[in-house]
């Protein structure tokens, strides 16, 4: 939590709070289900949760923005930024009933009322989202595709990947050449050893 602390200062003690209760939940649950591996608990808050807030870095939810977190996993990236953005709605969807499991029963225990979840293929989701989020789940041109039920021409695509971005960058906008790249290097935002190649992209319709 001290990493939390550090680069987001002016949560409120709700917040903090609940970001403090999500170690002892994935803890619990990770003992029963393995949505996140053992040797990654030990770097929790900064692999898992500070990774997620990262997008908050670059975007700033608005109130009753509504928010797919696709392939959403143990429920990274959208539970720790259903905290921070609690008037915004955020819809996590994986395909993996356990891990599906984890998010809702995650959600529950935090009371968090603007987190619904869906286990789905998220390429089945059909509502419109005024923004998409994931996090090292597939290349942005598949990303792009798979999500075209859920998008509109306002929406936009936020998505943490690692490592070098060029060919996939091309690729993309060969195909998709209305499409603005936006990247940004977590290393701008934080010091730890962990950011050093990771990124997060934004990508405007």
């Amino acid at each position: 939590m001290e990493l939390i602390h550090r680069y987001f200062p002016d949560l409120t003690e709700d917040q903090l709070h609940k970001l403090s209760r999500l170690k002892e939940l994935y803890d619990e649950w990770n003992a029963k289900i393995n949505v996140i591996s053992r040797k990654d608990m030990d770097q929790f808050y900064c692999n898992h949760v500070l990774h997620s807030l990262s997008i908050a870095k670059i975007h700033s939810f608005e109130v009753n923005e509504n928010v797919l977190d696709i392939g959403t996993g143990g429920g990274f990236p959208g539970i720790p930024l259903a905290i921070i953005f609690p008037e915004t709605k955020f819809h996590l969807v994986d395909s993996i009933q356990k891990k599906i499991r984890v998010v809702n029963e995650v959600a529950n225990s935090l009371e968090l009322k603007n987190v619904s979840v869906t286990n789905d293929r998220f390429e089945h989701i059909k509502q419109k989202h005024d923004t998409i989020i994931s996090r090292a789940v597939a290349p942005a041109i598949k990303l792009v595709h798979l999500t075209k039920n859920s998008t509109s021409k306002n929406s936009q695509h936020i998505f943490l990947k690692g490592g070098d971005l060029v060919d996939e960058k091309k690729e993309l906008l060969q195909k998709y050449k209305t499409l603005n790249w936006k990247e940004s290097r977590l290393s701008d935002f934080f010091s730890e050893a962990f950011f050093e190649t990771k990124k997060v992209i934004k990508l405007n319709y």
